[in-house]
């Protein structure tokens, strides 16, 4: 019999639907029922791609016996933070704190006033490395709870004060200058993995916030050292088993720091910052690598994620269903994961190759080719039999062709595994990403089906996420909407996206609704400080209001929001929305010296500040021949945050327009800074010469 959460919208909750276990969406209604029983909550939150996830789901949650004891003595709330960001941060703070690591599933024991107590992560069915078996830990809190509530009640108490204290103010703070970005780059430098690429050890996560700080910093200053680990990380990432070389696509990390052996799982939104990173590094060296995985990416993500509505769904899971039973098994994985225990999924199947199943495919001659292009040798990635592929060596010119027909027959044999499952609700501001860098893309390589993706799916957040308020919901599936309203970062990466799709359209509505946006982001998330939270001051009240300067997976809302109200001050000249974005930008300041590596589109932001941003107004038909080059040369501007607004003479669309006639009767390009312009020029060479548009490229 279905339990409570059959009426979700969210597919990793409706994954839960038919568990034993009674479980409650989070709400006012499970805490009352706590109250009321006088029993703690069991709060487990997870995600759909998330593998220990599923491990755990498969061992306990669908467990009879387990699901009697929980039922009995708990009141189970399953939460999906991708849904709920905001309560996945406030409890994760907690386990963090106490524990030292984090990490999903996260099961987390409440009081019926929601207050924390006892924390974890993953439990195993039984007792394993020194962990406790999950029916030890529920017998043991069960018991904790009746025998010593006095206890339980204190620590519950001493954990909501000291979340209170750790409150951020770094709204005062100075924005960082020169000198401090200097010193960032220095302080990234000192963790960069100069053999490998990337930053730290293993496991190893794409760091596409750092990489552009880095091709900006080259940008303003010219750093060599900065494009150099911005290019070579790139180039690993793209050799490395973590890009899918046959679909394109990045998985989620490596789980070594040679970029070998992926996490398998997909996100939206490491592809779309992957895919902009990737188009940018290109735009600032032409190199033909960058292209062509700019391309494969946005072309996997339109061909992979995109949804019926336009949108773009969330993730694809590590895990595929087998065929049959004694099928081959998931790849191990070194440092990490592992193949998953029972049930009916292995991780990495669907991508993972056997020498058998090159040969299968491919003849004993052309799967001996693949095995070296790819890097398929015992000595190197082989585990158990299975391999991820690799780019190990360039195809020489003459056998181009032939790496090429080797992809596609291995492409199209894989098409025949069992796929792995997507969550496809639509996530905001994840699709705000995936804007930005299909409209992007679309316009440097010319495939406007990429920027008309990207107006699609701007489409479906105007359409089915904002209210007649112009307040966000944070995701929707099948057209309907989540019960949950957008946090910090929706706003942000929207507006961020939205500004971006106007530049290349040269569709002045997409403005506006960034500038809507950024009103309920200064209205409802800044304090009169400057500090900012990732929760709206009317959402929903938890135990501490969520905030987190840091970027992590993704630009952080208060880094997120910083730049878009930046860019949205450089295109209409509003001080107040400057002013925000600078105040904002002291949090970069006090991070960066410390910790470059997780404030990484901070400093992106704080590079688009330094140099104005600069302001490139593009005046002239549309359908001039003149007015397409100006307006390509601006998009590749190099010029860290420039803004483009492109429009007829006399055009309404963006403030930057207002007064900037023709030259003589040719279409012109004004350069600006606070809207002070230098004289415009009809010439594209000329402004590129201005705004750093890389030769090869405009």
């Amino acid at each position: 019999m279905a339990n409570r959460l059959s009426r979700s919208t969210s597919p990793y909750l409706l994954q839960h639907a038919d568990n034993p276990v009674d479980w409650w969406p989070w709400g006012a209604e499970a805490f009352a029922e706590a109250r009321e029983r006088g029993v703690p909550v069991l709060l487990s939150v997870g995600y759909s791609s998330c593998h220990w996830c599923h491990v755990m789901a498969h061992e306990s949650f669908e467990d009879e016996t387990v699901a009697a004891h929980l039922n009995e003595h708990f009141v189970p709330v399953k939460v999906d933070r991708e849904e709920r960001p905001d309560v996945d941060a406030v409890y994760m703070e907690a386990v963090q704190a106490a524990t030292g690591q984090g990490g999903w599933p996260m099961t987390v024991f409440l009081t019926p006033d929601a207050e924390p107590f006892y924390f974890g992560t993953y439990f195993p069915p039984e007792p394993r490395h020194g962990m406790p078996s999950f029916r030890q830990v529920l017998d043991g809190v069960s018991t904790a709870w009746r025998e010593r509530r006095d206890e339980v009640d204190e620590v519950a108490a001493r954990i909501v004060k000291d979340l209170g204290d750790r409150q951020s103010a770094y709204g005062a703070s100075v924005t960082p200058g020169a000198k401090e970005l200097d010193a960032a780059l220095l302080a990234l430098a000192g963790e960069y993995d100069a053999e490998h690429g990337g930053f730290g050890g293993a496991p190893k996560f794409p760091p596409s916030m750092a990489v552009e700080f880095l091709l900006r910093h080259h940008a303003r200053t010219g750093s060599e050292d900065a494009l150099r680990m911005a290019s070579d990380t790139c180039e690993a990432m793209a050799r490395g088993g973590i890009y899918d070389q046959l679909g394109g696509g990045f998985a989620r990390y490596a789980v070594d720091r040679t970029w070998t052996v992926p996490h398998f799982e997909k996100m939206l939104y490491d592809n779309a910052l992957l895919c902009r990173v990737y188009a940018h590094l290109w735009r600032s060296t032409g190199s033909d690598l960058a292209r062509r995985v700019a391309l494969e990416t946005a072309d996997f993500m339109v061909r992979e994620l995109r949804t019926s509505e336009g949108g773009f769904a969330s993730a694809l899971d590590a895990d595929s269903d087998r065929k049959e039973e004694g099928a081959r098994e998931a790849l191990p994985q070194k440092g990490g994961g592992g193949r998953r225990e029972g049930g009916s999924h292995a991780e990495g199947a669907f991508y993972a190759w056997t020498p058998e199943e090159l040969r299968a495919v491919l003849g004993e001659q052309d799967a001996a080719f693949a095995a070296a292009h790819f890097g398929v040798t015992r000595e190197g990635t082989f585990e158990e039999g299975a391999s991820v592929l690799r780019l190990a060596a360039d195809a020489a010119p003459g056998d181009a062709d032939r790496a090429a027909s080797i992809r596609e027959r291995l492409l199209a044999a894989r098409e025949e595994r069992p796929r792995p499952g997507r969550d496809d609700k639509v996530v905001a501001a994840w699709n705000g990403l995936a804007i930005a860098a299909l409209a992007e893309t679309g316009a440097y390589f010319d495939r406007p089906d990429l920027v008309r993706a990207a107006l699609d799916a701007a489409d479906v957040l105007v359409r089915v996420h904002m209210d007649h308020a112009g307040r966000l919901a944070r995701t929707s599936r099948d057209g309907v909407v989540g019960a949950n309203s957008g946090v910090l970062e929706d706003y942000a990466d929207v507006a961020e996206g939205f500004l971006a799709l106007g530049a290349v359209t040269g569709e002045g509505v997409w403005l506006d609704f960034a500038g809507l946006f950024l009103d309920s982001v200064v209205h409802h998330f800044i304090a009169p400080d400057g500090t900012l939270y990732d929760t709206a001051d009317d959402a929903e009240a938890l135990i501490r209001r969520p905030q987190d300067p840091t970027d992590n997976a993704t630009p952080s809302g208060w880094t997120a929001a910083a730049g878009a109200l930046l860019s949205y001050a450089a295109h209409t000249g509003s001080s107040a929305h400057r002013e925000a974005a600078e105040r904002a930008l002291g949090v970069v300041g006090a991070l960066a010296p410390r910790a470059p590596r997780f404030i990484g589109w901070g400093l992106a932001v704080a590079e688009a500040a330094l140099d104005g941003p600069r302001e490139i107004a593009v005046v002239g038909a549309p359908d001039h021949p003149a007015t397409a080059a100006l307006h390509r040369t601006a998009l590749l501007a190099t010029a860290p945050g420039a803004v483009v607004a492109p429009g007829a003479p006399g055009s309404d669309e963006f403030p930057l327009l207002h007064e900037r006639p023709l030259v003589g009767d040719r279409p012109a390009a004004y350069v600006c800074r606070h809207f002070v312009c230098d004289a415009p020029t009809t010439d594209p060479a000329a402004l590129a010469a201005l705004v750093g548009t890389a030769p090869g490229t405009a």
